[in-house]
């Protein structure tokens, strides 16, 4: 992992889930492969390996740079500026 310094712009603590799972994905009629949770708003949207790659697409709406999996079990983030775990 790498010092991000987008992670202290994050709000602590961290945004509620605004949904149990992609709404994009529920609105288009197809499945998410694994959730990811952006730490910024609380957006619930697709990995990259689902169809419609909704996390991205909710960074490149919104510019919210810091993401965490939606897992159960799992605990890693993710900031889509600098590639990379963080």
């Amino acid at each position: 992992m790498i010092e991000c310094p987008h992670v202290a712009d994050m709000p602590r603590p961290e945004p509620a889930p605004l949904h149990e799972t992609c709404p994009e994905c529920l609105a288009g009629g197809t499945s998410p492969v694994q959730l990811r949770l952006c730490l910024t708003c609380g957006h619930v949207g697709c990995c990259d390996s689902s169809q419609g790659r909704h996390a991205t697409g909710h960074f490149d709406a919104t510019g919210h740079a810091v993401m965490r999996t939606f897992e159960p079990g799992e605990a890693w983030r993710w900031c889509f500026v600098d590639e990379a775990l963080v």
